[in-house]
């Protein structure tokens, strides 16, 4: 992904409760609402806008605000409004899944929260959404309610194109909000779900097929095989840089590494005489996920000391 906010970053800025909230919208394409929906969030008060990248391929970006619940809650409703205004998914393409302008808003608990508490927040974030912005809201993960869809690819399958063809009844009902999409926002995902890493390998070849098999033996391997526990993977291709890329989730960052993952890929890129060209984190990530590798190891060539957690805490 691509820098495109400038942020005022200074460390040790933050004190207090901390929630770490990395939403994403389905823009990545134009300057001017990517830095809208980003400006929205950093505008509020007691929220830090701590990293925001956008990709013209995935046409999707991520902010990331650090702070506590009301400021979390106001920050979410704020880069929601301005992305519901402004991305219209009838007209939207791109490589990653998508079925929302504001598409997932996940909040993790870093310091000072319980889980309990994130998952209220959660809760009035969805029905703030719901209420002002008339989005249908799904809850993931931590806020899904018993028998309910928990997992993101589950309630995404079928995207935005999907919320149009079948009536949202049954188990595609959402929590919240009305019993349509929005015409031209879709829905949100919103919920607590534990620490997760973004992590894109791209490759030296534009063979998207290599890419695809790389992912699914992931897939299949994730679980069994300690390097890529829990590991979510696609296979994409980034037209702007035509190469083919393995864009993954690590959901188990305290039983994998990102080295682990780096070497599992290069070797599996091996078997199709392909190379690794460089590794892409999105977001912020705990500095003990590199276990002691420096960010050149894996490729990491954009590496940033605020993208490291403890820098801000």
């Amino acid at each position: 992904m691509t820098r495109t906010f400038s942020l005022p970053v200074s460390a040790g800025r933050i004190t207090g409760p901390v929630i770490l909230c990395a939403m994403n919208f389905s823009e990545g394409r134009r300057p001017e609402a990517i830095e809208a929906i980003a400006g929205a969030a950093h505008a509020v008060a007691g929220a830090v806008l701590a990293d925001c990248s956008a990709d013209p391929d995935h046409n999707r970006m991520v902010a990331t605000v650090l702070g506590g619940a009301e400021a979390v809650m106001e920050a979410a409703v704020a880069a929601t409004r301005a992305a519901v205004e402004r991305i219209d998914l009838r007209s939207h393409s791109g490589q990653h899944p998508r079925m929302g302008a504001a598409d997932v808003i996940p909040l993790v608990p870093i310091r000072g929260v319980t889980r309990e508490e994130c998952i209220e927040t959660a809760r009035r974030i969805g029905q703030r959404l719901a209420e002002r912005f008339a989005l249908p809201v799904y809850f993931y993960e931590y806020n899904a309610a018993p028998g309910r869809r928990a997992h993101l690819p589950e309630i995404r399958r079928g995207g935005f194109e999907g919320l149009l063809r079948e009536p949202l009844i049954g188990e595609r009902a959402p929590d919240l909000g009305p019993a349509s999409p929005h015409p031209t926002a879709g829905a949100t995902v919103v919920g607590t779900r534990d620490p997760l890493i973004a992590c894109n390998i791209e490759l030296d070849t534009p063979d998207l097929q290599i890419a695809r098999k790389i992912a699914a033996q992931i897939r299949r391997d994730r679980e069994t095989v300690a390097a890529v526990a829990g590991v979510r993977a696609l296979g994409l291709f980034l037209e702007s840089r035509n190469r083919a890329q393995v864009s993954m989730n690590l959901t188990r960052v305290g039983e994998t590494s990102l080295p682990a993952v780096f070497r599992y890929v290069e070797q599996e890129a091996a078997r199709y005489a392909a190379k690794l060209f460089a590794c892409e984190i999105i977001g912020l990530i705990p500095a003990a996920a590199l276990d002691g590798a420096s960010p050149e190891e894996i490729l990491w060539h954009d590496a940033r000391e605020s993208q490291f957690l403890e820098y801000w805490l």
